[in-house]
């Protein structure tokens, strides 16, 4: 046995012996190296940008994640009291650097979700909305695509939570080119879409309701002289400009605007015969122009503590109502409490004229920093809105006797918004913060009409004219 085990043993290291021979007659082939591109860092165009491996080109991904939950005072029970938001955003930064300047590319697309008071129409935007809010190609100083409007301040550091009634950046279609001086001076015209900016509100008739035709509304034996317009096809840019400047102590801007009426037309009333009723219609297809000007300042305030600012915008606008902050069609005042049309112009069925919404406000805001990580806002806004001639009527007996006093139509009304929030930022990205914010309105002591819900009809009684409402928020956002 141990015999044959020598044997074994003896032969395998022969066999080594032999394979080692061959082997290292063999040519050794050296591993060919491997390339590595490694990501770098990208400073020239702010924090978070890399190059895109083998380029030139800058790249920057970043979002926000933002649970809001919010308490909006009730009219009656049938309106929901509490409100949750959950809201998310993407978005990728992509630059390249040209001979003629910065080549970029951007899109950032958000996805919301609200239930409960958030999930009524709040500026005509749909509670469950996924969005692509921007997407824009700039080019020296060419800007294309889907941004924010021309006509607002961007540079303005807007903290509110809820509605302030100016121009805050809405996104809309644009075409746009902007000079710079230098010196922080610069100028941007742009074609911006009008559409986004249309009001075309329905005016509001007995206990609240809206009335669904775009014409005189004729209930037995009394007219009512009113109408929103009805838009035709869009024809027209809105035309906005600004002049900007930006410096150390802050930065101002003033900003103009041109925003085509262009109307489809009302038809007459008629008779049980197909006959026009004589003086109850005057067909009317023109076109007028709004415009909006829009003065705005922030002024940094150091001298309090470090980051203080101040800052303050007011708008003036004639038959262009959203440049002043009012954004839907209808607006609504806390819950169901009242349904306010907003439109561009009326029809004066009397004169056949289109009558252009007069809208001015202001709004302002201080933020105070306690700490490098701890800031609270104090802000408000004040807007009077003045609709054309023949744009309401007051109800009168003995045709209404049981509404006698009641205004119905488009009606003159003044608001007031007022709040302030605390924000806290434990750690970079983070933020943690409540606000709270009471709005009034005051309809130029006409007393409109109440719409209740399911409890039934409710007519708020002569001499209370006006409306008021308390809503707080909860938010927590991360941004990245």
């Amino acid at each position: 046995m141990k015999l044959v085990k020598s044997l074994l043993l003896g032969s395998a290291a022969g066999f080594a012996v032999v394979a080692g021979a061959q082997a290292a007659d063999l040519p050794i082939r050296k591993a060919e190296p491997v390339a590595v591109d490694y990501v770098r860092v990208c400073s020239a165009y702010g924090s978070s940008f890399f190059y895109i491996p083998g380029t030139e080109t800058c790249l920057r991904v970043g979002g926000r994640v933002r649970a809001e939950y919010r308490y909006l005072e009730p009219f009656d029970r049938s309106d929901d009291t509490v409100g949750f938001r959950a809201r998310g955003r993407l978005n990728v930064d992509v630059r390249t650097p040209t001979d003629y300047g910065t080549l970029r590319a951007y899109i950032r697309y958000e996805i919301t979700r609200d239930t409960g008071s958030y999930n009524f129409p709040i500026n005509g935007v749909a509670a469950n909305s996924p969005d692509v809010a921007q997407a824009f190609v700039q080019f020296g100083g060419l800007t294309a695509g889907r941004i924010s409007s021309f006509f607002s301040n961007a540079d303005i550091a807007t903290q509110h939570f809820g509605t302030l009634r100016f121009d805050d950046t809405p996104d809309l279609p644009t075409l746009a080119y902007t000079f710079s001086f230098g010196g922080g001076f610069s100028a941007s015209v742009a074609l911006e879409d009008n559409i986004s900016r249309r009001n075309t509100g329905l005016p509001v008739g007995l206990l609240g309701t809206t009335f669904g035709l775009p014409t005189n509304v004729v209930f037995p034996g009394f007219n009512f002289p009113f109408a929103s317009y009805v838009p035709a096809g869009d024809t027209a840019p809105d035309f906005v400009a600004n002049i900007k400047y930006v410096g150390t102590w802050g930065n101002a801007q003033l900003s103009g605007a041109v925003h085509q009426i262009r109307d489809l037309g009302i038809p007459p009333t008629l008779t049980a015969a197909g006959a026009i009723v004589p003086g109850t219609g005057r067909l009317f297809n023109d076109a007028e122009y709004g415009w909006a000007i829009s003065p705005s300042v922030q002024i940094n305030l150091p001298f309090f503590a470090a980051g203080d600012y101040f800052w303050v915008v007011g708008t003036y606008a004639q038959g262009a109502p959203n440049y002043a902050g009012f954004t839907g069609s209808n607006i609504g005042f806390g819950g169901d409490i009242t349904t306010i049309g907003l439109t561009d112009a009326t029809i004066n069925a009397f004169t056949g004229n289109l009558e252009k919404t007069d809208v001015w406000s202001i709004a302002a805001n201080f933020t105070h920093f306690w700490a490098p990580t701890l800031y609270s806002s104090i802000f408000g806004s004040y807007a009077n809105v003045q609709f054309g001639g023949g744009s309401s009527t007051v109800l009168t007996a003995p045709t209404f006797p049981t509404f006698s006093g009641l205004t119905v139509g488009f009606t003159d009304f003044n608001e007031i918004r007022i709040g302030g929030n605390t924000i806290w930022s434990p750690v970079a990205g983070l933020n943690l913060g409540i606000e709270v914010m009471y709005t009034r309105v005051d309809f130029d002591n006409r007393v409109p009409a109440v719409v209740s819900g399911a409890l039934g009809t409710v007519v708020r009684p002569a001499g209370t004219s006006d409306l008021d409402v308390w809503e707080g928020r909860l938010r927590v956002q991360r941004d990245f």
